[in-house]
Parts: structure tokens; sequence; C-alpha cells
């Protein structure tokens, strides 16, 4: 979806007000620290989710140990190790993950099941484990949540581009164009998208142009919105692109 992205615009990113850079910079109780941290974390929890099944464990213990992962994290019991290291949510996520599976009791993580309030609702986590055709088995549990993490925020950021163009009244626009984004050989035409629309092929292709302008501007945001430094941005783009290609 991204192959052509990888020199998405250097248009400059309001960098202070990003998710991460907030949760980092607060000192004690932030109400914006705590809800900047609580929608990364709802965010990327199906990447950490598919990393602890990898890892062997069953759904109910994969829930349990991702909802207390995310509970430590919540209640920001592991943020002054990333704050000194002025980390990258990606990797601080999975080493942190990491180092709380190595602590972690399967039986001590059963007692947490039902307590707290889930990120993300149970039947939503079934229906995209149903639905998700992931090669798992052929996978590490890194390579997996690194996959995750990278449809996590390309999801994020075309229901960010999708609500763009509900606003603007273009929302039939955009479901049309938004399949033109995938490297799917049944993708429609450029002309088969105008016949649908009522546009001439050259309207649609000047459509589909500023379209994918500003969803690769949104993928720099977004990916913005998890590191802690603007010069960590092109970095991050670049594994971004990585690891989409592979």
């Amino acid at each position: 979806m991204m192959k052509d992205g990888g020199s998405a615009e250097d248009e400059p990113v309001a960098f202070a007000t990003t998710r991460w850079s907030v949760v980092l910079s607060a000192q004690g109780k932030s109400g914006a620290a705590e809800e900047a941290l609580e929608r990364l974390c709802r965010i990327y929890w199906w990447p950490v989710y598919g990393f602890v099944r990898r890892e062997g464990y069953k759904p109910e213990e994969a829930q349990d140990l991702t909802q207390g992962f995310f509970a430590m994290l919540l209640e920001r019991k592991d943020l002054e190790t990333v704050r000194r290291e002025k980390g990258r949510l990606r990797s601080y996520l999975l080493t942190s993950l990491k180092n709380f599976m190595r602590k972690a009791q399967r039986s001590a993580m059963s007692l947490k099941r039902g307590q707290g309030r889930p990120l993300v609702p149970l039947d939503e986590l079934y229906a995209r484990e149903h639905a998700d055709r992931e090669p798992a088995d052929m996978l590490s549990p890194d390579r997996i949540y690194e996959r995750r993490w990278a449809l996590a925020l390309l999801d994020e950021v075309l229901g960010r581009l999708g609500e763009e163009y509900l606003a603007a009244g273009r929302g039939d626009l955009f479901e049309e164009l938004k399949q033109m984004l995938t490297e799917d050989p049944g993708r429609p035409s450029q002309l088969e998208t105008g016949q649908r629309l009522g546009m001439s092929e050259n309207a649609v292709k000047q459509a589909f142009f500023r379209l994918r302008q500003r969803y690769r501007l949104l993928i720099r945001e977004e990916i913005a919105h998890t590191v802690a430094a603007p010069e960590d941005v092109d970095d991050e783009l670049r594994r971004f692109v990585a690891i989409m290609q592979v």
C-alpha cells in the first residue's frame, strides 16, 4: 500500500502535540498524557496480542497477559526508562512486553480476567482473529508484532482519511478510491471507478492523486505520534515501508 511512499512529503508536523511526546514529557498526573497513552494502547492492542498468541498462549491467556501489560502501562509504571532512552513506541512496547512476559506467571495472570475495562471489546477481538489470514505459523512473534503494528497504523490512517471525506460529503468517493491504494490485481481501474461515480477517467486520476498525497501525509503524521523526537520520524517511516514490502 505504500510501495512508493518512502519519500512521503516532508511537510512539517506539529511535533509538540503528538501523542507519544505528550506522554513522555508529562510530569506527574496529566489528563492529556493519560488520554494520549490510552489511545495509543487501544490502537496497538492488536500487535501486542498477536505477539503473545504466537508465543503459544491460548486466546484467554493471551487476553489476560495483554490486558495486564496495558494495565501496567496505563498506570505509568514503566515510563521512566523510556523517557531516559527517548524511545520509539514501536520498539519500546515490544521490549517492555518481553520483559513483562518473562516476569508474568500464567496462574497469576488468570486472576486479572474480567478486572478493569478492556481496551478492545472481546467480540471485536474474536471477529478480528477469526478473519486474520496472516500465515502466522510461518512468522516469528516479532515479525507478527511488526506486521500488525504497520497494519494498525494503516487502519488508523484510513479511518482518519475516511472521516475527512465523509465530513466533506464525499464518503462515496473515498470508498471507491481507497480500493486503488492496494496492490491487489483485482482492484478497479480508474476508468471503471469513473463509470460508477459518473466521473471522467481524468477526474478520477486527479481525485486519486489528491487522496494519495493526503494518505501519505497522514501516514507520516501517525508515525510522528509514536516517536519521542522529530528526527526519528524518517527512520521510523523507512522501517514502516520495509515492514509492508516484505
